[in-house]
Order: C-alpha cells, then structure tokens, then sequence
C-alpha cells in the first residue's frame, strides 16, 4: 500500500470520527514525516502502522482522546438512533404506538451491546459489519427469546417518547459543532 493511500484511510477515518482538521492536519503531518523515515530506512509502509491500516486510524484517534469524552458520546448518540429507529417504525406502520416484544426488545439490545462494545475497543463498526452482527448475533438472540418467552408486547412506545430519544444526541451535536466553529478544545467529535 502506497504512502498516499495511507494518509487517505487515515484522512477518512479521522474526519469520519470527527477529529477537528487542524487535529487532522497535525496528525497527517506527523505520520507522513514517520513514513518519510521509514522509506528513507528501507522500511515499508506497512511497517509503520501495521497490516490493518483502519485499526491504526482508530487507535491512534482513540489515543488522542481519553475513554470518559467517547463514552459521553456514546450515551448521547445511542438514545438518538434507537429513537430514529422508533420513529421510523412508527412511519411505516403509521401509528401513534409501537409494541415492543421480548424478541424485539433481546434483538436491539444485543445489537447495541456489540456496537457499542467494538465502537469502544476498535472504532466504528460500519454498516456491513453493522448488518453482520445483527445478523449473526440478534437473529439467533431474537428466535431464542420468542420461543422461550412469546411474543406478547411487553410494553407499547408513544410517538412522543420516540421524538424525545434523538434530543439528547442532537443538542450534543450542536455543542460540539459550536465549539469546533470557536476552535474551543474538547471540540473534535472523538469525544
């Protein structure tokens, strides 16, 4: 893999988790200077951050910003997209409540568990491995669930709750979009 495509995953993945681009720009300054030296060594590329070159992005981006800030985001955003995904439901079935059953309940619950726990550890999960971990993890969850409790709703969700799960997420967002306009620190989204 060459130099140039390097800095572009580490350029994408870093603005994809919201660093602030002067961030990225130090960072992409100093991981250019540190494969200048290893070519001029005899070294390769891959030397320097490894055999998978997203991983390196996301460590490297955890790195600069401690486990408490991503944490908080995590706490802000997840409310956010269980409610989208609420709202969506309550779009196509065009109704003002949304049953949630044990199935449902176990599904969402295990796919949020593994994304959250893989967003922490190694970084973004993505759609496909997204789909792959419901896949493989919330299906069997879900069968397991409804044949050993039913699927009788536990509980109906109003639309009114639905619309209120994003806000925490989007005032986050507006915060942190704030401070990254007034160059304030604690600006980048890695927090």
């Amino acid at each position: 893999m060459t130099t140039e495509r390097i800095l572009a995953i580490c350029r994408s993945n870093w603005s994809f988790r919201g660093v602030d681009d002067a961030a990225i720009q130090d960072m992409l300054a100093e991981l250019s200077a540190h494969l200048e030296d290893a070519a001029a060594a005899g070294r390769a590329p891959r030397d320097v951050v490894g055999d998978d070159v997203k991983a390196f992005a996301a460590s490297w981006a955890r790195a600069r910003s401690p486990l408490r800030p991503r944490l908080l985001r995590m706490a802000m955003l997840v409310p956010s997209a269980i409610g989208g995904l609420l709202l969506f439901s309550h779009l196509i079935s065009w109704s003002g409540s949304i049953p949630v059953t044990p199935g449902r309940l176990a599904f969402w619950l295990t796919v949020i568990t593994i994304t959250v726990a893989v967003e922490v550890r190694r970084g973004s999960v993505g759609v496909g491995k997204g789909l792959l971990i419901a896949a493989c993890a919330g299906l069997p969850v879900t069968i397991l669930t409804e044949w050993l409790v039913g699927d009788e709703p536990l509980f109906h969700v109003a639309l009114w709750a639905s619309v209120l799960l994003p806000l925490p997420g989007i005032a986050y967002e507006i915060a942190r979009r704030s401070r990254a306009q007034e160059g304030r620190p604690g600006a980048t989204g890695a927090e």
